[in-house]
């Protein structure tokens, strides 16, 4: 953890007039994983743990990334109407003039969070539970009535893949304008960035509907201490209502390309194999199917991987302009930022592949 500053003072006089049950805070640590909103552990004066989730200081790339309003809306309704696992939510602030950015408070999860997707320290025969786990929660998600969970209008119903990159092309150039502090060079755009855009919009994908996380993978559930259960899901800013697809494609890129602790390692190269229809991905989709009642093998597979690959390719990027403009949010946002280039280089490979 590292010791960015938050004014405690004015936390503390904040928290005291929402009166939700919190102590005085006297302590908070930045959490040094996580590439976006920046998170802090707070502790209070009986020792009792929460967490802290703020937008970044400074001018923002995008009006619409780093929600932290939406983060806590739908955490907030799923831990109150569902049996999703969530931190309770305890306030939102949305007054900058408390902590500089607007912020929310929750539950501290005092579990297991694996940074790396290939689990370290998990035993190959336990493996497939815990990733069994991650499959059985998320269908248990995708199965919410979003409307009877008061999440109405969280986001449009329908035409989610076309309206998405309308938008990430909107991201990606306003990103590309990113100018570096230092050098004074533009961050520039993604190469095959506009030919993979013209595929995806020229393209279809079967248009379901329901709540999505938007970037279900490992180190984004809390799983129980020496179980393989999952107690909590973070990180909901890219939430909203949306394909299923798209959860399910990122979890199992995640999974089968680790990993990002460890630099550039098999992700980072280009020509490590990745099949969608992998005995792996297959047994993920078995399962997934099952328990959500469409069909296998799933229509639209290549068509979310294609868009997965693009989607994050546009994350990296951001992570690249907020390197640029000194914004970024962890230490290991350099060596992150790397992955644009290559995580939009597997798109368009895809787009060309044998798989169906």
């Amino acid at each position: 953890m590292s010791s960015e500053k938050i004014d405690l003072g004015a936390l503390n006089k904040y928290i005291i007039r929402r009166d939700v049950g919190i102590g005085k805070i006297v302590s908070a640590k930045k959490f040094d994983h996580g590439q976006s909103n920046p998170t802090f552990l707070l502790t209070d004066i009986d020792a009792k743990r929460y967490v802290l989730r703020k937008k970044p200081d400074g001018v923002l790339m995008s009006k619409t990334a780093h929600a932290v309003e939406r983060e806590f809306r739908i955490i907030d309704a799923l831990c109150r109407n569902t049996s999703v696992p969530v931190p309770k939510a305890y306030l939102l602030c949305t007054d900058t003039s408390v902590i500089g950015t607007p912020f929310y408070v929750m539950e501290f999860l005092d579990g297991r969070i694996f940074v790396d997707p290939a689990m370290a320290g998990v035993g190959a025969s336990e493996k497939p539970l815990y990733l069994q786990e991650m499959v059985r929660v998320l269908a248990q998600l995708h199965a919410v009535d979003f409307k009877s969970v008061g999440l109405d209008g969280y986001g449009k119903e329908g035409g989610y893949y076309q309206r998405q990159c309308k938008s990430l092309v909107k991201v990606h150039d306003s990103q590309a304008e990113a100018v570096d502090t230092v050098t004074g060079t533009r961050v520039g755009p993604l190469p095959n960035f506009y030919k993979v855009t013209h595929y995806l919009q020229m393209n279809h994908c079967p248009d379901d509907i329901s709540i999505i996380h938007g970037d279900y993978k490992v180190d984004n559930v809390v799983f129980h201490k020496s179980l393989p259960k999952i107690i909590g899901i973070l990180d909901w800013e890219l939430s909203t209502i949306g394909n299923p697809r798209t959860d399910l494609a990122n979890m199992t890129q995640n999974i089968a390309l680790p990993s990002v602790s460890s630099g550039l390692s098999s992700i980072g190269d280009i020509n490590a194999p990745f099949d969608i229809n992998s005995g792996f991905n297959n047994s993920i989709l078995k399962q997934y199917c099952s328990l959500t009642g469409f069909d296998f093998p799933l229509p639209g597979w290549k068509y979310a991987n294609i868009f997965s690959f693009y989607r994050n390719s546009v994350i990296y990027h951001g992570i690249a302009a907020r390197v640029a403009r000194g914004q970024a949010s962890s230490k290991r946002a350099s060596t992150v930022a790397k992955y644009g280039p290559i995580s939009i280089m597997r798109s368009f490979k895809l787009i060309n592949s044998s798989n169906l």
